[in-house]
């Protein structure tokens, strides 16, 4: 039990921290979590499996699937809602400057 709880915390810590860079490069706002929500679910059943422990997506029962969907939407955005506000007392990001220069992406 501790050890599952340990790897919960450690794979929020882990991945949360992609989502801070993600908010100091200048993706930042709703949008931005919701693409971060996919790198989350990403990550941890990419670490699931490689450990061992977990199953695909699609053979879970249906409840346990929309409370894990649930669960991971719900961090991504309060993590979002977090990094995007720390981002924005930084101040204005290299990629957000950019782009109001109008250089855009490339």
């Amino acid at each position: 039990m501790r050890r599952n709880w340990a790897t919960h915390a450690g794979m929020a810590v882990a991945v949360g921290s992609v989502r801070g860079v993600m908010a100091f490069a200048g993706l930042r706002g709703p949008w931005s979590s919701a693409m971060f929500t996919v790198v989350r679910l990403t990550a941890d059943q990419v670490t699931e499996n490689w450990m061992g422990v977990g199953a695909p997506p699609w053979t879970w029962p249906r409840d346990e699937l929309v409370i894990d969907l649930a669960g991971k939407t719900v961090y991504a955005f309060a993590t979002g809602a977090v990094a995007d506000a720390l981002a924005a007392a930084a101040g204005v990001s290299p990629g957000q400057r950019r782009a109001e220069l109008g250089g855009g992406a490339g």
